[in-house]
């Protein structure tokens, strides 16, 4: 059976994609983004448990976050995980809710920002790389295997390269807007 799989090596390159866009996702601009908490996680009920499993986070403000806590027991752990995850957020305590002033940027950490976006960027192209290099691998199995014709393995290889330069752009497109979106606050 040959091995060489294209909307495998299709589907995982766009999981590198994604990936990056969910890490950017996570990156601080000026502006409160929900996605901002995804990385923080409390313990309660004696478990590590995503911000999202014990609050409704949202955004009533351009430059606030709330945190609406589901059980009032958990306040304080909540509060204490915002504040661990280091996402440089102020977490207060209003009644039921959680209240995550957004403080301005300063030009130094916005260009730290930017930079990390850069550094996602690069982890998610050699990700592709790497699913490009299985790929090329596979149809060279499948060849010495007898399975496909040399005609095919190369005209498949060029398939394989065109997927890998459609989503290196996708990614450095993603980076640059995400750069761009830190920058010009």
């Amino acid at each position: 059976m040959a091995q060489y799989d294209k909307s495998d090596i299709e589907r995982r390159m766009n999981g590198a994609v994604e990936a990056l866009k969910s890490d950017l996702g996570g990156l601080r601009t000026g502006r409160a983004n929900t996605s901002l908490l995804d990385p923080v996680v409390c313990e309660v009920y004696g478990a590590m448990m995503p911000l999202n499993q014990v609050a409704t986070v949202s955004a009533p403000e351009p430059r606030m976050l709330s945190v609406q806590v589901w059980d009032k027991a958990n306040m304080i752990a909540v509060e204490k995980g915002i504040a661990h995850a280091n996402l440089g957020l102020n977490p207060m305590i209003d009644g039921q809710n959680i209240r995550l002033p957004i403080p301005d940027l300063t030009e130094e950490r916005r260009k730290e920002l930017a930079k990390l976006a850069g550094q996602y960027a690069e982890k998610a192209k050699i990700a592709i790389r790497n699913v490009r290099r299985d790929g090329m691998e596979a149809l060279k199995t499948d060849e010495k295997k007898k399975e496909i014709s040399e005609d095919d393995r190369k005209r498949s290889e060029e398939e394989v390269q065109k997927l890998t330069d459609k989503y290196v752009a996708l990614t450095d497109e993603a980076a640059a807007k995400k750069e761009q979106e830190i920058l010009t606050q």
